[in-house]
């Protein structure tokens, strides 16, 4: 069990990385668009289309990580005052929410991955390519925040801190 955790936790981290290696390019792709823009020609169009497409996985792919590394936005000043045996419950509360509706939302992009392959849907923009490749990033991303969400719910550290540190 310990080695099946150490693999997932490790499937993360890739994703995290693979986000932050689409952060890297996504920088030098607007740079390179701005030079060929200031240099009177027009930017190839499957620049502009990597730069959409790497901002909707960035985001997906990186987000489980953020869920574990507690880097989701909160109002802090809202539980600072709160005593510490009530934060954990408010926190325990607040992860079996957001994994709920994770869930839902993997649930959801499954049925959209599954729609785009029947329907033989097409991204025709730049390239033919499969709306399926786009949208198969819905269900497995939600799915592990839902996971990452629901490991705090029984973890003995809380996804919200006090000031005391975790509860």
């Amino acid at each position: 069990m310990f080695s099946f955790i150490r693999l997932y936790d490790r499937l993360i981290d890739a994703m995290a990385f693979i986000a932050a290696t689409m952060l890297v390019w996504l920088m030098v792709a607007v740079v390179l668009s701005v030079v060929i823009r200031n240099l009177g020609y027009q930017s190839p169009a499957w620049l502009f289309s990597s730069t959409e497409y790497f901002m909707f996985y960035l985001t997906l792919l990186g987000a489980p990580w953020l869920v574990r590394e507690k880097g989701h936005v909160y109002i802090e000043v809202a539980i600072n005052r709160l005593p510490p045996r009530a934060l954990s419950v408010l926190s325990r509360l607040v992860m079996a929410i957001c994994a709920a509706i994770s869930f839902v939302l993997a649930w959801q992009g499954l049925q959209l991955v599954i729609s785009n392959i029947q329907g033989s849907d097409y991204d025709v923009r730049t390239y033919f390519v499969p709306m399926w490749i786009f949208t198969v990033a819905y269900p497995v991303s939600f799915s592990l925040m839902g996971i990452e969400f629901s490991r705090f719910i029984v973890s003995k550290d809380s996804f919200h801190s006090s000031k005391s540190g975790n509860v």
